[in-house]
């Protein structure tokens, strides 16, 4: 058992790191003013084999595994982890068309995504079913060349931004088996957006509704096979959990970092604030956390990659333990800062927000409490 990461995968989470420190840090409180991240961001990030990252080098990806893509996401997050995160849906998206696409389908979509050429995002969440995603109602009926989408999505990264969208849609009866996946592209007739959300964190992502009024798409564009969708949405969430967690942990880490620094500057009662016991008891805590963090999230990447029976379990363990761990280090961190970590230009503050929400999407941290206990129920002896 080695936990040591080799030269390669060294070298994979340094490339992520530094381009994230030179091209996303230096802009990140901008962009967030912004409400948006500039698209010509995208171009340079592929560039770097980062648009498809699970894709295989067939159409233009990188082929890289589940744990490889733990270490660009932690990477990346220490510049910005709502770039990053953003980022990560893209993926996600690429990785499912990979893995469950028809050749015609990856053909036509997949080199355009690993380009970054056209950004993808996931719609699974609607105003009505979130946490019970299984009850989705927006409907796909099939004619002989199209499907026609009626509905809406709500909370959606990158909805009015994004070039394509693959849509679980309700093509059958009620329940999860009723699902299918359909990539939905933009400009297709009836698609239409809602007003822009006003988010806590991830303030740098276009957050809307998508809204679906008869909306035609090619039946072409079915993702895989009529009533697979949601298997291939929870196959998805697998991953995109794991790298939300790095994600979490890289923001949490460069909180960590920069109080580390902080405290040797800032003195009080005649000494740096580093030499006091109980502030130092607390930076202890805080690398405890983030240290076990790190080893279950990449305990649990290994787990998917090896295709390991309780691989499921493990990514919402993971989800759940480290990205409660890093938003309680980024709070801790700027308690830590006193009122200088309330302040925007200390950084710490857009990073707690940010955090906030991993403990919320791709599965709140309740719902993977019951994927963790029902795994264990179902495989007592």
């Amino acid at each position: 058992m080695d936990f040591a990461l080799d030269a390669e995968r060294t070298a994979i989470f340094d490339m992520a790191r530094d381009f994230g420190a030179q091209r996303i840090a230096p802009h990140a409180r901008q962009w967030e003013q912004d409400g948006t991240i500039p698209r010509d961001l995208w171009a340079d990030v592929a560039a770097l084999g980062l648009g498809g990252i699970y894709v295989s080098e067939d159409h233009g990806g990188s082929g890289l595994s589940r744990l490889d893509a733990t270490l660009v996401f932690e990477a990346l997050s220490m510049a910005c982890p709502a770039v990053a995160s953003f980022l990560s849906i893209h993926n996600m998206c690429g990785g499912m068309i990979d893995r469950f696409a028809s050749d015609a389908v990856k053909a036509e979509w997949l080199p355009a995504l690993c380009s970054m050429d056209k950004v993808f995002s996931y719609c699974l969440t609607e105003p009505g079913s979130g946490s019970d995603a299984a009850a989705l109602r927006t409907r796909a009926t099939a004619t002989n060349t199209e499907y026609r989408l009626t509905g809406s999505k709500a909370f959606i990264s990158g909805a009015g931004y994004s070039d394509a969208y693959i849509v679980m849609c309700r093509t059958g009866a009620d329940g999860p088996k009723g699902v299918s996946a359909i990539i939905v592209g933009d400009g297709a007739p009836g698609l239409s957006f809602g007003g822009l959300e006003d988010k806590m964190g991830w303030r740098a992502q276009p957050t809307r509704q998508v809204q679906f009024d008869d909306c035609a798409v090619p039946r072409a564009n079915l993702l895989g096979e009529e009533g697979r969708g949601f298997v291939y949405a929870m196959a998805g969430l697998d991953g995109g959990r794991l790298n939300i967690a790095a994600s979490a942990l890289g923001g949490a880490q460069a909180a960590l970092d920069a109080t580390l620094a902080y405290m040797g500057q800032r003195k009080a009662f005649g000494q740096p604030i580093d030499q006091f016991q109980a502030l130092q008891f607390r930076l202890a805590d805080m690398e405890v956390k983030l240290q076990s963090a790190r080893i279950f999230l990449r305990q649990a990447a290994w787990k998917l990659d090896t295709g390991a029976p309780d691989a499921t379990k493990f990514c919402a363990m993971a989800k759940l333990y480290v990205t409660d761990a890093a938003f309680a280090v980024a709070n801790d961190c700027l308690q830590l800062h006193g009122g200088y970590g309330y302040l925007a230009d200390y950084g710490i503050e857009k990073i707690v927000r940010d955090l906030r929400v991993h403990q919320i999407l791709e599965g709140t941290n309740e719902i993977m409490r019951l994927i963790i206990s029902r795994h264990m129920l179902e495989t007592r002896g």
